[in-house]
């Protein structure tokens, strides 16, 4: 038991020191429309631990527990915000949304909304090309406290993704009573196509779903033609993944889609 005690407090000191260290760098995802345009990008983080380069299912988990949540999910705005204000004079990159993952624990803190609202004011960024994306297990906690904070996000022009729909407790009432503006397929649909007809009448579900609530809606871990192929007959607005793009270093997302870059999937 004391080891453990010893492991976790020697992680939390390194975690601590890569965030004052600039170690956790932001990797981009493309996003293509069903025309392959670039559309924008969701941002991952990852850990540069020395030698190692950690992804976040290593540090994720007790950032949580930890509460470095806080500090590590300010810094991935922050940067995520500066990007956007990077990108308003290019040609290329000028036009794309960007979508952040934000933490439950995030959301419930009662600073949260003020905390992006100076983001914004600071870096400059465009709050409409800015995605929060949520996960449904958010919507477990303090459900009105939640509903007030995302409004007033959304009252200034911050845009909301509900990540993963379909896999947890779906509701449709959070089409109804939250400020969303899209919804992403979950990969484990995406994978199935073609393979699983009940996937394939999911995501078909989804696609209807979201047209009738007037929202985006963006497929998560394409790897196949045939799957994108089933996407684009079926409506998607947006997708991502390896067979359009793999994650990459931030700059190196900013050079090969900049004006100069190539842009398309």
């Amino acid at each position: 038991m004391q080891d453990a005690a010893d492991r976790r407090a020697a992680f939390e000191m390194a975690m601590r020191d890569g965030l004052s260290l600039g170690q956790f760098q932001l990797f981009c995802q493309p996003q293509f429309d069903c025309l392959g345009n670039l559309t924008g990008g969701e941002v991952l983080v990852r850990w540069q631990r020395e030698h190692d380069l950690l992804g976040p299912d290593h540090f994720i988990g007790f950032a949580e527990e930890s509460g470095l949540i806080l500090p590590l999910g300010e810094h991935i705005l922050k940067e995520s915000c500066r990007a956007l204000a990077r990108w308003g004079d290019d040609p290329g990159l000028g036009h794309l949304k960007l979508a952040v993952n934000v933490s439950v624990h995030q959301m419930r803190d009662p600073e949260f909304a003020l905390r992006v609202a100076h983001i914004l004011d600071v870096t400059g960024a465009p709050a409409g090309r800015l995605y929060l994306e949520l996960t449904e297990s958010v919507f477990a906690e303090d459900m009105l406290e939640i509903t007030r904070r995302m409004h007033e996000l959304r009252a200034r022009g911050i845009c909301f993704a509900l990540d993963d729909f379909g896999t947890g407790y779906s509701s449709l009432a959070y089409l109804q009573r939250f400020p969303l503006s899209a919804l992403k397929i979950d990969r484990s649909f995406v994978r199935n196509l073609g393979i699983d007809p009940g996937s394939a009448s999911i995501v078909e579900a989804i696609i209807a779903l979201a047209r009738k609530f007037e929202l985006e809606i963006v497929a998560e871990g394409v790897e196949l033609e045939a799957q994108r192929s089933f996407l684009t007959h079926g409506g998607c607005s947006s997708m991502q993944g390896f067979l359009l793009g793999r994650p990459v270093p931030m700059a190196e997302f900013e050079q090969a889609y900049s004006a100069a870059g190539v842009g398309h999937a």
